[in-house]
């Protein structure tokens, strides 16, 4: 359980493409193709691909299912803890500023956010009909 750099940006950058990045490891596809089925969802519901609602929308599209966090320690249960607590399959943590892929216990990420809180998650999975 632990920080894996990914970065399937074309260029590189790391700044305002999280969510790109993060739906690009989660469905094993391109930067360019996650980026180009982000915007066609932003277009078809007349807003920006990163408001949580349209990635959202588009990850449920993907059998995606979005999950609350337990409310036991809820500003001090971090990415590093979901992690080892989901030591095995595909999610996606919606954190306050942030969005980061988890697959198979390790976050996929360009900086180290194991320590960042998430607010809640989603999971992929065979009864989501992927």
């Amino acid at each position: 359980m632990s920080w894996a750099r990914h970065n399937p940006n074309p260029q590189r950058k790391s700044v305002g493409d999280c969510t790109v990045r993060a739906v690009s490891a989660a469905l094993g596809m391109s930067w360019e193709e996650a980026f180009a089925g982000l915007c066609l969802q932003g277009f078809l519901m007349c807003d920006m691909p990163s408001a949580n609602h349209v990635w959202g929308a588009y990850l449920r599209e993907q059998g995606f299912a979005r999950r609350i966090l337990p409310e036991d320690c809820p500003d001090c249960y971090t990415v590093s803890d979901f992690a080892g607590d989901h030591p095995v399959g595909t999610y996606i943590l919606a954190l306050p500023s942030h969005v980061v892929c988890l697959q198979d216990g390790d976050w996929l990420d360009t900086w180290d956010s194991g320590m960042e809180v998430p607010l809640y998650y989603w999971e992929r999975s065979e009864e989501n009909g992927v």
